[in-house]
């Protein structure tokens, strides 16, 4: 057998036409350095966010395989059909009798050539593409990929190395295809049809049935084994790939060991049908049997590839066998385009707000995370909607209106105001009210992960849904594969520190609201001394409120009133440059300062039906038991004072939400506290100016974390925002858990 061997490889090298073949593989460099090219042109022709949304141009590989696939493939024909061509065959069969022998001695020569030459093509293409580039491969898309792939990016060395070594499996699928046919052109048309033609028209097919069929192609078969992309299980690729081989090969032998060619269709038959067998392999990535029957939404606001069921779930944790209530869930599908690698939770803020509502509105915004994970949410256990649970709409949406107490007996005279009014809610389902904190919560999407079978669930908190999320994570550690925080608010340190990082972004905001009317005609107050005419407005309305002019109610506004009405237009004014809620403040203020807070009154009113900012029941039925409360007097005097030294314009703005829960009917269930960071994975921070110190002080707890800032306004930037750099490094740690470096930055562009 060595000698055969040793003979196909004299063979091998005296072909002249291999030598040319080979050379001619520097094509395939070529067409990844031109698909380099055009692609850093078409990226150079776009804005900041289109070009976040542009396709990658991955390991650069993708335009020049085919053409490699093709050239290696003709070398190995040749290595055979030439011999028919030439009439050698005669004399070859007449030294090796033995026609599948002949046939196999070939392959080592071929396999040893063409691994080597495969290896440098393969590397030679991918650095072409990266260095026609340049420093543009680095730019973060949308998908979580970047518009180039480097060798340290995760899978894009393996993907480079599988590429090599498939060309070499394209130089065995031609020598098989070659034996089974026995003549060059014939062969080369074959060749031509499967690794150019078939490809071309799979893409051509609607997706997702374009991806389905793509994930088979010989070409998409090196990402999926590195499992970069593609349907396909890495070990499926891969056993796809030696599946081509094998097929080919079985069918050469098949038809070389024949005599005469009278049975060559039943053995290119009998190939393709190996072929299709391999081809069966299943192409889901990570599954999961879930219990969960999924049907069509019956909110005529659904988009239409969304699906809603519901789940019950104990009311009380601790009494597992009483009562269960019904929670509602909502699930937008992966797409079927990529391997699906598992589920993301969007966990909803408020406290009150409905995840379901956030799927609706926001569904676009998880179009590429689609690509890869189902997406899920609910209406969480405390949401405040009309005809959800059993307590009053009308109750749980309204509230007493909150003042600052200046001694013990307004502390609690305010205490009992917010007891009572709580009370009123209250009695309709004591016990339903009573379980609304935000670790129930957290059992609650425990037992959607398990009735979906997920082994681990992926996170994406929002704002307030940092609670559930935190509580969570002390929970079930170990059933989190990665956890997002965006814009969320902290419930592992204290008040104070929370406060502290909160007046001192309110205070920056003034400056920038300051900034925006000395350099824009459409604000009411251009040409003023913003901050001095704010601040003598608050003042003075403490001593003597302002009146809402146009309101029947006869309502007055306090400067503690102002700063609570006017925080959610000073931290989200709306795109730029128009900041329409700035213009409606800046005129607002205007108004105000010469005696009439209509202005004020007016949006309070269109956000909450008041006139004025009311402490919602709704919201405090879950803060309060999440202990989001001051231990008593001394602490809110304590952290009032401090307040006042931390910031003259807002001073005392923050204890708003804490009063709220002063005096409350129910105990804290659910207290701040100390996270635990063992056996959890680093997180991801996402905040904008006004919430991004909060999001930090919260992942600094967990070892290996990182955070994004967005230098702009706004809050939820994924979901609520309009930046594809947020979007982009959100979506790579989901798929990949690649965190950002410390410090990273995202610029508005507005």
């Amino acid at each position: 057998m060595m000698d055969v061997i040793a003979s196909e490889w004299q063979k091998l090298r005296s072909l002249r036409s291999n030598g040319y073949l080979l050379a001619a593989s520097v094509l395939a460099v070529l067409a990844c350095a031109g698909m380099a090219y055009l692609t850093g042109r078409g990226f150079d022709g776009q804005t900041f966010e289109e070009r976040v949304a542009f396709p990658s141009n991955g390991a650069g590989l993708g335009t020049g395989l085919p053409v490699a696939f093709f050239v290696f493939s003709a070398l190995g024909a040749l290595t055979i059909t030439s011999e028919y061509a030439t009439g050698m065959i005669r004399t070859s069969l007449a030294v090796v009798p033995r026609r599948q022998v002949f046939l196999f001695a070939k392959v080592p020569g071929l396999a040893a050539v063409t691994l080597i030459a495969g290896q440098v093509l393969a590397f030679a293409m991918h650095l072409a593409a990266q260095a026609v580039l340049g420093d543009r491969a680095g730019q973060l898309l949308t998908d979580g990929g970047t518009l180039g792939t480097s060798l340290s990016e995760p899978g894009v060395l393996v993907t480079v190395v599988v590429a090599g070594l498939s060309m070499a499996a394209a130089a065995l699928v031609g020598l098989g295809v070659g034996a089974a046919i026995r003549s060059t052109p014939g062969s080369l048309v074959a060749l031509v049809m499967i690794l150019l033609v078939i490809p071309v028209i799979a893409q051509a097919l609607p997706s997702p049935l374009r991806s389905e069929v793509g994930s088979y192609m010989m070409e998409n078969l090196p990402a999926q084994v590195a499992g970069v992309s593609g349907l396909l299980p890495p070990g499926a690729a891969l056993a796809l790939l030696v599946g081509y081989v094998a097929a080919a090969l079985t069918a050469g032998a098949t038809v070389t060991a024949l005599r005469r060619g009278r049975i060559k269709v039943l053995a290119v038959g009998a190939a393709a049908t190996l072929l299709a067998g391999l081809m069966a392999v299943p192409a889901a990535g990570d599954s999961a049997t879930s219990t969960l029957v999924w049907g069509r939404c019956t909110d005529k606001d659904a988009p239409e590839i969304m699906r809603c069921t519901t789940i019950e779930v104990p009311l009380d944790w601790k009494k597992p066998a009483g009562r269960k209530i019904t929670l509602p869930l909502a699930l937008l599908p992966a797409t079927g385009v990529q391997r699906r690698i598992g589920t993301v939770f969007s966990v909803p803020g408020g406290p009150g707000a409905s995840g379901i509502d956030d799927l609706n509105m926001f569904h676009g915004k998880f179009a590429k995370l689609r690509d890869r994970f189902d997406v899920i949410s609910f209406a969480p256990r405390n949401t405040v909607k009309p005809g959800f649970g059993p307590l009053s709409y009308e109750c749980l949406s309204n509230g007493p209106l909150i003042t600052l107490p200046d001694d013990r007996a307004e502390y609690a005279a305010l205490g009992r105001t917010n007891r009572e009014r709580a009370q009123q809610c209250r009695s309709a389902d004591p016990e339903f009210f009573d379980h609304m904190d935000s670790a129930s919560s957290a059992r609650d999407i425990e037992a959607v992960r398990t009735a979906l079978g997920e082994r681990q669930l992926s996170f994406l908190a929002n704002s307030y849904g940092g609670h559930p999320a935190v509580s969570y994570a002390r929970l079930f550690p170990s059933r989190i594969r990665a956890m997002v925080m965006d814009g969320t608010t902290n419930h592992i340190g204290s008040i104070a520190d929370e406060e502290t990082n909160a007046y001192a972004d309110n205070e920056k905001q003034l400056e920038r609201f300051a900034a925006w009317c000395r350099s824009s005609t459409a604000c009411a107050l251009h040409g003023q001394d913003v901050v001095a005419v704010w601040r003598r407005l608050v003042t003075a309305a403490d001593m003597n409120p302002v009146p809402a002019m146009t309101d029947p109610t006869g309502a007055a506004y306090s400067g503690f009133d102002f700063k609570v009405a006017s925080a959610p237009s000073f931290t989200s004014p709306g795109p730029e440059p128009a900041v329409p809620r700035w213009v409606e403040l800046a005129d607002a203020i205007k108004r105000a300062a010469v005696g009439d807070a209509s202005g004020f009154a007016d949006y309070v009113r269109r956000a909450t039906g008041n006139p004025e900012v009311p402490s919602l029941i709704g919201g405090n039925m879950t803060e309060c038991l999440d202990g989001r409360a001051y231990k008593g007097y001394a602490e809110y005097m304590k952290l009032r004072q401090e307040s006042e030294k931390l910031s003259p314009n807002f001073a005392g703005h923050r204890a708003w939400w804490p009063l709220g829960c002063v005096g409350w009917p129910v105990p804290v269930s659910n207290p701040r506290g100390p996270l635990s960071a063992r056996g959890l994975v680093p997180f991801l921070g996402v905040g904008t100016w006004t919430d991004h110190d909060n999001v930090a002080s919260i992942i600094h707890h967990v070892p290996g974390s990182s955070s994004v800032k967005y230098e702009g306004h706004g809050h939820m930037m994924y979901t609520y925002g309009n930046t594809g750099c947020v979007t982009a490094h959100v979506n790579r740690y989901f798929i990949s858990l690649r965190l950002p470096p410390q410090g990273t930055t995202c610029q508005a562009t507005g």
